[in-house]
């Protein structure tokens, strides 16, 4: 895994002043009001301790810490990490950010009310691993909440492809920031072919993992992107569209295995 990993983190410092400004936009255009509401959704009244896996530069460590929740975020890359203290500003002593693998928690059993993640699954070696642990830290009755996407599927499936051709040549017509071209492409798509979501659709498998593998209770929601996204987001990402998988812990985490692929999941 270690190769890999470097590889992960040495393409994540690169894009962490870039991503930044990302959830910076976010944070300033009323789009955090907007993510708020749609968490909200699906948490118990009350104060919550909520772990932040893959919290980048800090978006939702932030959102909820103004909510009043008590928030520790976690990142493996630590450009990452700084970036999100730069943008908590006033609430970064009041955030608990640690350097983390989200493959391999350093928090005991049960620790956790809710654990939350965005644009983070995808992007992991062992991803079954990483489900394992998320779910091994929650209270029984505990929380997940992951938002990701089929990212880079396309590089797998003919169709996805003619599909994402046909969102940047919108995004040109709309004259719009391509949020695919401004970025290290070449690198991302080496990544994506050395790890094993992007060659599965989704969020089936995620399903299959956490209810028949791990044993909890589990929804897939896959228009969320509909209400959280805005309108940019919308023209860019198109054929990928994002999706919400949310489980509930029901008791003991089952232990995982590698599969026919070679991957633990």
């Amino acid at each position: 895994m270690g190769m890999i990993l470097s590889q992960i983190e040495q393409y994540w410092t690169g894009r962490a002043e870039g991503y930044s400004q990302v959830n910076q936009h976010e944070l300033a255009t009323g789009q955090d009001r907007v993510w708020l509401d749609e968490i909200r959704r699906h948490l118990p009244e009350g104060a919550l301790k909520i772990l932040d896996v893959g919290t980048g530069p800090g978006f939702f460590a932030i959102l909820l810490t103004k909510a009043g929740y008590d928030v520790t975020a976690v990142d493996y890359t630590e450009a990452m990490l700084e970036e999100a203290k730069k943008n908590a500003g006033a609430l970064a002593s009041s955030i608990h950010f640690q350097r983390m693998d989200a493959q391999k928690l350093d928090f005991p059993d049960g620790y956790f009310d809710v654990v939350i993640s965005r644009n983070l699954t995808w992007n992991l070696e062992e991803p079954g691993k990483a489900y394992a642990e998320w779910m091994r830290v929650l209270k029984k009755g505990g929380r997940l909440l992951n938002f990701d996407a089929n990212w880079y599927h396309h590089l797998f499936d003919e169709e996805k492809r003619k599909e994402y051709e046909e969102d940047r040549k919108r995004v040109e017509n709309l004259h719009l920031d391509d949020h695919y071209t401004c970025t290290d492409i070449d690198a991302m798509e080496d990544i994506a072919r050395q790890i094993p979501m992007s060659r599965i659709m989704r969020p089936a498998w995620d399903v299959q993992v956490l209810r028949d593998r791990l044993g909890n209770e589990v929804e897939a929601d896959e228009k969320v992107w509909e209400r959280v996204w805005d309108s940019t987001e919308k023209a860019n990402y198109g054929s990928t569209p994002m999706f919400l998988v949310s489980a509930v812990k029901m008791g003991g985490t089952k232990a995982v295995c590698p599969n026919k692929e070679g991957y633990t999941s």
